[in-house]
């Protein structure tokens, strides 16, 4: 038996020791010349195939629907039904392990991981990546750095200040503790004043307005460095019974750790950039809550929460830290009289990485705008700018009038999308469809919605040029060549245009041809599903699909941001482990399949 299995690749990686040892039992090493065929239509396979070396093709009615390379398997599926319904031919020289079917079996039946890695659809191997995933999360979190939790800024007071000027500094800076100097001792030394002393200074009987705050502190300070571990900091805290420790840089005192953030942290890091945010009280604020999202979804990301829960998240924060600037910036009454929107993937609630601006502003019919809108609008955009939320290329922003307006205005233009539809017009309708209010009167745009329900519903011509787009970018079979790296040039896979693209607008296409208003990719499937256009099985593909996609365009994202470089979008397919090209041949299977019946319901071919 060779004992140089790969079990670090899926689905072996899940396997125990004495499962392996199974596998090493029952396995051979065959060799098939270029031109070869693997497995037959109606054979029964008697192994399960794990190449080392070559490339097969899975061939269906004479057409490629996958290709496999180094350390993947087929055909799991046949194994178990008994009967092969593909051909697999070699297409090069292939050397592959032979895995025998009881061997298989039995690890199917001993491990349901490994089952539903080897064979199952997308949505059970991503239920059982979960799984897994969610037994390190915690875990890796607690590896954090202390200064990745957020730290509450050292308030510092002198020893004889007021006991009732330090209550007051508690109210004004939002506080439940000070740190106390005292410069008379020998050496000086630093304390600490909480609002469990403020009971005992209470009860000592003295008036607090000429109670020094040094006779009540505890001067036995506990410290962390900001280098150290957030589990750290946890144990030490469970250990001293406290509920604080100050953070150190060398000897320089950089914060305070409260354990409501540090268990925020471990359980929802999102609360500690929402007390940012809320705590900000002007822009460059806000723009200091805004670089922690990023570090935030890495955060998430590395400690495996699934990406769908990122994209919820990071839409909330995203939200009110939208609607924290336009409260800044806007007066009050153009605030109460307007609707803020987002739109594309933000207002969708699918965008992770900052991604270029799309927002617009609706006005309340027969409201007088402050006329200096236009700079405030400008200001808004600037704003967003200096978050790191790039300027739109098409200018699909608020600070450009096209797109700010009355109520009556938008629902004009809308119409007009709709009556007069340009490539150019069904692309703003597309990302007008995806709106989202983040700040004002809702109602404005669900008012502007409805005026466009009005004309669309009964227009096939029109929706079958809206639906067209799908097929707007992409390759057709050719990714499948790309997923096994051949050639530096086509090793990068722009995963927005291949798979992300063609199911969310796939998705909108067929929700604005049945009247749904959802706005999200997964709600919009949900609908359609639960009025019979998508059966339940191939809606739950379209969604762990879509997921699975944004996760692969996030880790790539976040390795470029971690190397110093923009995020370009592109998947590096030698980066991609064995589990995750498995993965992502599904998940491209299950858009070309969704593109068929998209062209079969709006007979795009006829276009």
């Amino acid at each position: 038996m060779p004992n140089a299995f790969n079990f670090t690749a899926s689905p072996f990686d899940c396997l125990t020791q004495d499962e392996q040892r199974t596998v090493r039992d029952a396995v051979d090493v065959a060799y098939f010349a270029e031109g070869a065929t693997l497995l037959e239509p109606g054979d029964a396979p008697s192994h399960l195939f794990v190449l080392i070396k070559g490339v097969v093709a899975q061939l269906d009615d004479g057409q490629t629907v996958a290709t496999y390379g180094p350390d993947e398997c087929f055909d799991g599926r046949a194994l178990v039904a008994g009967r092969a319904s593909h051909r697999f031919v070699a297409l090069e020289e292939v050397v592959a392990y032979e895995l025998q079917r009881e061997a298989v079996m039995a690890l199917i039946a001993a491990n349901a991981t490994f089952g539903a890695l080897l064979f199952a659809d997308i949505g059970a191997k991503l239920s059982a990546l979960a799984e897994r995933h969610s037994q390190h999360q915690l875990h890796s979190l607690t590896l954090s750095r202390v200064d990745e939790a957020f730290l509450r800024p050292p308030l510092i007071v002198n020893a004889s200040t007021s006991v009732l000027e330090v209550v007051r500094l508690f109210q004004s800076e939002r506080a439940t503790s000070v740190l106390v100097r005292d410069t008379h001792s020998q050496p000086a030394r630093t304390g600490i004043f909480t609002t469990n002393a403020l009971q005992r200074a209470v009860l000592d009987g003295r008036p607090l307005h000429s109670l020094p705050v040094g006779e009540m502190s505890n001067f036995a300070l506990v410290t962390m460095q900001a280098g150290d571990q957030l589990g750290d900091a946890m144990a030490l805290m469970l250990k001293k019974r406290i509920h604080r420790v100050v953070v150190l840089e060398g000897t320089r005192i950089v914060g305070v750790l409260e354990a409501l953030d540090l268990f925020s942290f471990l359980s929802n890091h999102s609360h500690m950039i929402t007390v940012r945010i809320e705590q900000a009280s002007d822009l460059p604020g806000l723009a200091e809550a805004a670089a922690q999202i990023t570090r935030l979804i890495g955060l998430l990301h590395r400690g495996g929460t699934r990406v769908a829960l990122i994209a919820q998240l990071v839409q909330q924060l995203n939200a009110r830290l939208f609607e924290r600037a336009w409260q800044m910036i806007a007066p009050p009454a153009l605030q109460a009289a307007s609707c803020l929107v987002v739109m594309g993937s933000e207002g969708r609630g699918e965008q992770l990485l900052k991604t270029d601006q799309d927002n617009a502003l609706i006005l309340r019919d027969g409201y007088a705008p402050p006329a200096d809108l236009g700079a405030l609008c400008d200001r808004f955009s600037d704003a967003l700018a200096s978050f790191g939320y790039p300027p739109c290329p098409g200018q699909i922003m608020l600070s450009n009038p096209a797109w700010r307006g009355s109520v009556s205005e938008f629902s004009r233009r809308a119409r007009e999308w709709l009556l007069e539809p340009s490539d150019e017009h069904l692309m703003r309708l597309a990302i007008f469809m995806d709106a989202h209010t983040v700040a004002g009167d809702a109602a404005l745009l669900d008012q502007v919605r409805a005026s466009v329900a009005q004309v669309a519903h009964d227009n096939d011509a029109l929706l079958a040029r809206f639906a067209a787009a799908v097929d707007a970018f992409g390759h057709g079979s050719s990714w499948w060549g790309r997923l096994l790296g051949r050639g530096d040039a086509e090793r990068l896979l722009d995963l927005k245009k291949e798979g992300i693209f063609p199911i969310v607008h796939g998705a909108r296409s067929l929700a604005f041809a049945q009247g749904v208003a959802a706005t999200s990719t997964a709600d919009r499937v949900a609908a359609l599903v639960q009025q019979g256009v998508l059966d339940a099985t191939a809606g739950d593909e379209l969604v762990q699909s879509l997921h699975l996609l944004m996760g692969l365009k996030l880790k790539a994202g976040l390795t470029e941001l971690d190397a110093g470089k923009p995020v370009s979008g592109a998947v590096d397919m030698a980066r991609l482990t064995t589990l995750e090209r498995d993965l992502l041949k599904d998940a491209l299977a299950a858009v070309k399949r969704f593109k068929a019946v998209l062209r079969q319901r709006f007979r795009l071919d006829t276009l």
